[in-house]
């Protein structure tokens, strides 16, 4: 089995010329990015984004230089850009040979300045340089993905999830929400990818991995929001909870972190509590609000809410997620119909006057 592997890895590097750096066959550059070789050969022939120096009859061979270049496209593709588009910035920040020199094997982790000497721009999938700002139309899709006119940023969001890239999922939220806030990349980034993710399950019956990895990234991204904002003003917390019986929600810990930056402090249950730890977090959080999650109305009893114990301070009682019947609410309970919505008003709940996230 080890020789098997060994040869078979052997067979993925032309070493005929030791003046040359080691050059990989499309399989081997295909296992590196993460793509199918399929990708690779209509990169090359239709963007021109291949090896340098392929002949007619010869299997394809990818030097250092091809596969920097190849990076470069890939990146740019996970920010939302157009393959042609993808391919225009590849070229324009990987010359078409690097120089000889030691580290010629290594693969480029920064652009590289363009001939003219100004550094490429890529912002959003939108690419220029220092003198030409001009903006194309990109068409709609993700990778596979029914994305309609989604922001650009959660095209390649969809294609970092289609491809388990992680690190690049995490890092796009992460940017999202540094230049944007949290709800607006919940609802312009995050969310259309979720729901097509969900709706090409649905059709196809395969991708639950890619459901699953990017609600990972994303609740990991929200954390580290959470983790690094500022310390909470509101003395008495709010509790964050799903009612008894659900699972671990997304859109709850996006709330939290959303409140988070909004200064409003939280005691956040990710995972769903039985009626009697549930009770005791109250009891022990003397909170200001409470808001429970309920995505499906059979989980959604209002006397859950009801129920709740009577701290001495007055607790503000609100219900968040689909599954809740506003009618059918108790007295005095808010029900919060979308993200924004929560955010606006348990912010104004706690702090006593109007913030927004």
């Amino acid at each position: 089995m080890a020789g098997a592997a060994t040869a078979a890895a052997a067979e993925d590097v032309d070493v005929s010329d030791d003046r040359e750096p080691p050059k990989l066959t499309v399989a081997a550059v295909a296992r590196r990015l993460g793509v199918a070789p399929a990708t690779l050969r209509t990169w090359d022939r239709r963007y021109g984004i291949g090896p340098s120096d392929h002949t007619a009859g010869h299997h394809r061979r990818y030097g250092p230089g091809d596969i920097a270049r190849l990076e470069q496209m890939q990146r740019a593709l996970l920010r939302g850009a157009s393959p042609a588009e993808a391919a225009r910035y590849a070229r324009t920040a990987t010359p078409a040979q690097q120089p000889s020199s030691s580290a010629e094997a290594s693969i480029l982790e920064e652009p590289r300045q363009s001939p003219s000497g100004h550094e490429p721009v890529l912002s959003s999938g939108v690419l220029g340089s220092a003198d030409d700002e001009t903006e194309e139309t990109f068409h709609a899709g993700g990778g596979g993905l029914k994305l309609g006119s989604a922001d650009p940023r959660a095209r390649g969001l969809g294609r970092a999830a289609l491809s388990l890239d992680s690190q690049s999922a995490q890092q796009l939220l992460a940017e999202g929400m540094q230049a944007d806030g949290v709800v607006a990349t919940w609802h312009d980034m995050l969310w259309p990818v979720l729901r097509a993710l969900t709706e090409r399950r649905q059709r196809s019956g395969t991708g639950i991995e890619a459901v699953r990895l990017l609600t990972d990234c994303a609740s990991t991204a929200f954390r580290v929001v959470i983790a690094n904002a500022p310390l909470p003003i509101n003395p008495r917390p709010v509790v964050l909870a799903p009612v008894p019986g659900e699972g671990q929600e997304l859109e709850l810990v996006a709330l939290a972190a959303a409140l988070a930056t909004s200064r409003v402090g939280h005691r956040l249950f990710g995972a769903p509590l039985p009626k009697e730890g549930l009770d005791n977090a109250v009891r022990r959080a003397a909170p200001a609000a409470v808001v429970l999650w309920a995505q499906q109305p059979y989980d959604a009893a209002p006397h859950l809410i009801s129920d709740l114990p009577s701290p001495r301070q007055r607790v503000r009682a609100f219900a968040a997620g689909p599954g809740w019947d506003a009618e059918a609410m108790p007295a005095r309970v808010e029900v919060l119909d979308s993200l924004p919505v929560a955010v606006k008003r348990v912010s104004e709940t706690v702090l006593g006057a109007e913030t927004g996230d």
